[in-house]
């Protein structure tokens, strides 16, 4: 069974990734992310994965969440936190690094991620994390923020398709360690994020991406903000 999934750059880390039945929202940052193309109140979801707590990228879950009611996918603690904000309990999917749950849109597992993750208003985030989808023939790795880490290649071991990954430095991989990351992972192609929000992430993409041809066999995908390519 073939599953085309489109998967759109809504600015910084946050993405949707539509199959033909479900949408997957990654991240949401958008109501005061400086590169987002549209609101949040726009946004029309089925899931919310949620990797880590910090505001730039968990700030309009609550929301979101509560209109659309979305289940939202997020360690245990950030699932608690949801909670106290207003979300119903049954819209939580509570997780933790290395497990997995299997859903209609097939199975999402949580990675390990090298990072912070405290919540806006200063709460335990738990642990920051990335995701590992299976859609039936097509696997995603979304590292979330991170910094380098060696255990790239056991998750690379099972075959990334696209990998989802931070170029800004500063907070995150930097566009060295990035191509670093692509190799541990040996993943088909890449998507770059969390990069040109503000001045201390920006860089040169278009640089970078010549430099992931020359030095890897991974094919990078540029995405504008609002833009998307299916796969």
């Amino acid at each position: 069974m073939n599953v085309s999934v489109e998967i759109t750059w809504l600015g910084h880390s946050s993405f949707t990734l539509k199959t033909e039945r479900e949408t997957l929202l990654v991240d949401p940052f958008l109501d005061e992310s400086p590169t987002a193309p549209i609101k949040a109140s726009a946004i029309e979801t089925d899931y919310i994965l949620q990797t880590h707590g910090h505001f730039d990228h968990i700030l309009d879950t609550v929301a979101i969440a509560q209109r659309t009611h979305a289940r939202v996918l997020g360690n245990f603690e950030i699932c608690e936190w949801l909670k106290q904000q207003g979300v119903a309990e049954d819209q939580l999917t509570a997780m933790n690094l290395g497990g997995g749950v299997n859903l209609p849109f097939g199975r999402a597992q949580m990675t390990v991620a090298h990072h912070s993750s405290g919540l806006p208003d200063g709460s335990y985030g738990g642990s920051a994390a990335g995701f590992l989808l299976d859609l039936v023939d097509l696997r995603i790795y979304i590292s979330g923020d991170t910094a380098l880490f060696s255990d790239m290649k056991l998750i690379g071991l099972r075959g990334i398709d696209l990998a989802i990954l931070p170029i800004g430095d500063l907070f995150t991989l930097g566009p060295e360690d990035a191509i670093e990351a692509i190799k541990l992972l040996d993943c088909r192609r890449v998507i770059p994020c969390h990069y040109n929000t503000w001045p201390p992430i920006e860089q040169d993409v278009t640089s970078w991406a010549e430099r992931v041809r020359t030095h890897t066999t991974c094919e990078p995908l540029l995405l504008a903000p609002g833009t998307s390519i299916t796969l």
